[in-house]
Parts: C-alpha cells; sequence; structure tokens
C-alpha cells in the first residue's frame, strides 16, 4: 500500500552541493509552548513553515535582483525531509537557506536547521530540505518571470543542479497525472462503529478558510501554512492509531498542483497507508472549494505522505500496532 519514494531523486538529494554565493538568508525563534506538543516536542509543521519561510524571503530576493517586473517566489515543491533530531521548547531554531540551482523559471533552496540550547549552548542539525519556487508576476498573477542565474563553482555542480531539476520535473508531473482531477474523499467515520488500527478508524480531516493573514501579496496561501496544516492532520491520524506521543520523522516529496486563493475552504484529509514495527505512513491530500467562484469546483491542490514514529513516555520509539486493511481499502489505495 506505501508509496515507494523516488529513489533518484533521494540520491539526488542526498548529494546536493552547496552553491557558495551571496544568496542566502538564516531566520531564528525562540520555541514557545504553541510551537509543540502537550509532552514538548516541536511540531514537525512548526519547522516547515519556518523552513517555507525562510525559502520564500531568499527565493524572492533572489528572482527580484534584476530590473523588471517585481514578483514573488510562490513554493512549487519541497523534496523529502527529514527530521534527524527532536526540538523542543525553549530552543532557539536557526534556519539557514541558500540557493543551489536555478533554471528558466524556478530557484531550488537547500535549507538546513539547527535547534540551540541556549542554556548549554548545545546545537544539532535537526533538518535538511530542498525547496523549488516559482517567480509570479505582482502585476500579473499568470506570468512567470525569469529567474537571474547564479554563479556555480564549478561545472559540474552545474551539471548535478539541472540533473536534479529534471527529476523533480519528472516527478510532479507524473504525480498530478496520478491525481488528475478526482476528488477522493476522506469521510468522518463514527469511531464508535470501526475496529480500532483500521484506516477508516484513524482517519480525518480538517476544515480551513483562507483568509488574508494566510496569504502571499498574490492573495494565494503560503506554502508554510498549508504543510503546517497538512502535518497536523497527519498527526492526528498517527495519534489516533497508536495512542501514543507521536513525532514527524520524515516527509516524502510535497507537490504544490494548483494554487490556492484567498476566500478558499480548504479540506486537509489524511488516512493511514502502511505501518511498520516502529513507524507510519500516512497520506495526505489538499483539497480546495472556491466559496466566491463556486462554478470553477473543487480541486486538488497539495499531496504528500507523511512517516511518523511512535514515542513511549521515555521519548524512546514504541511498538506501533499493525494496520488492518480491508480488500475494499486495498483496491482504493492502488487506484
Amino acid at each position: 500500500m506505501a508509496l515507494r519514494p523516488n529513489k533518484l531523486l533521494h540520491h539526488l538529494w542526498k548529494q546536493t552541493w552547496v552553491a557558495r554565493t551571496r544568496n542566502n538568508v538564516t531566520t531564528s525563534r525562540i520555541m514557545r509552548p504553541d510551537d509543540a506538543n502537550i509532552v514538548g516536542n516541536v511540531h514537525g509543521g512548526t519547522i516547515l513553515k519556518m523552513i517555507e519561510e525562510a525559502g520564500c524571503i531568499i527565493g524572492t530576493r533572489h528572482c527580484n535582483t534584476q530590473t523588471g517586473d517585481r514578483c514573488v517566489a510562490a513554493l512549487a515543491r519541497v523534496e523529502r525531509t527529514d527530521f534527524l533530531h527532536p526540538m523542543f521548547i525553549g530552543e532557539v531554531a536557526h534556519v539557514s537557506a541558500e540557493i543551489t540551482y536555478t533554471s528558466k523559471h524556478s530557484v531550488e533552496v537547500q535549507v538546513n536547521v539547527l535547534s540551540e540550547n541556549i542554556v548549554t549552548g548545545a546545537k544539532k542539525l535537526t533538518n535538511k530540505a530542498t525547496l523549488w519556487y516559482v517567480p509570479f508576476s505582482l502585476q500579473n498573477v499568470a506570468k512567470i518571470v525569469e529567474v537571474p542565474p547564479i554563479e556555480y563553482s564549478s561545472p559540474e555542480q552545474e551539471e548535478a543542479g539541472k540533473k536534479r531539476y529534471e527529476a523533480q520535473k519528472l516527478e510532479r508531473l507524473e504525480t498530478k497525472e496520478r491525481n488528475g482531477e478526482i476528488i477522493m474523499s476522506v469521510s468522518l467515520p463514527d469511531r464508535q462503529t470501526k475496529e480500532p488500527y483500521t484506516v477508516a478508524f484513524s482517519q480525518s480531516s480538517l476544515i480551513h478558510l483562507i483568509g488574508p493573514s494566510d496569504c502571499t501579496l498574490h492573495g494565494f496561501v503560503h506554502g508554510g501554512v498549508t504543510m503546517k496544516l497538512m502535518d497536523e492532520v497527519a498527526g492526528i491520524v498517527a495519534a489516533r492509531h497508536c495512542k501514543t506521543n507521536i513525532v514527524t520523522a520524515s516527509v516524502d516529496a510535497i507537490n504544490f498542483h494548483r494554487k490556492i486563493k484567498k476566500g478558499c475552504v480548504i479540506t486537509i484529509s489524511g488516512r493511514m497507508t502502511f505501518t511498520s514495527n516502529k513507524s507510519m505512513e500516512i497520506e495526505v491530500f489538499v483539497d480546495a472549494d472556491p466559496l466566491v467562484e463556486a462554478e470553477k469546483g473543487k480541486y486538488r491542490a497539495v499531496t504528500a505522505f507523511f512517516t511518523y514514529i511512535s514515542l513511549d513516555k521515555d521519548n524512546k520509539p514504541h511498538p506501533v500496532p499493525p494496520l488492518k486493511v480491508s480488500n475494499a481499502e486495498l483496491v482504493c489505495s492502488v487506484i
């Protein structure tokens, strides 16, 4: 049932070189109680949102270094993101973003996250992510602006970036074709009548109205806002399945298929697709429903797979109950 990660993309992601240019930015923020779960682990969605904010800053800044249309960088894709170490309340998150490749109409941004214990001074790498942005004109939201090139330290570095660009472009097209415009709804089950550890028992949905504070200058939702909501839903599914403390372990590629406009109602749905002894894979997708332009109809906007691990009271990995799958659910997952 599990969707296997694109091995080529994962290999290329691990081999990413960093272009040594002036195109970098670092943001820092202390983790507050509302950033974490009830046992003090910072939500994966909070970290994903900070990653996207740093990427958007550097992407937008770079694309406006040339004369012509002013623009805003919109998130198109996030490669696999691994959560290497947990972050806790009171620690400071340092998010560093650097542009590593540019094509004619897209920007690759490499982001690293460090956590700092401000009492002991200890630091550790918690996350690495690669994001792809596309710049849209402020005057004409349908117009994609050309991206200024960056300088590479060697031809090999540029060639490696080009290979990553072609691989992610192909994967985005394949994912879009696989989803199409078919909306696979996730109903809210009556948990009193559903058997525990089944897909139906833990599946969950969240409905959110996109307001001005969620949006960019274009009036479209920030990618980081969407990812944070997706992580929340995936976390609910994981917690309902295993009834323990859970944390985000990794996120497979997040594909942003279509923009979500201010005033849309979005439904973020999640369902368990696979379990191993100590991890859970959860499919999450976002459907957008325009309220003002209802004639356009509901559409699939974002898709991803999240992996969670179960923890005991000592924050050590805890066994995950096996997933009980019916024949009907198996057929749906194959389709």
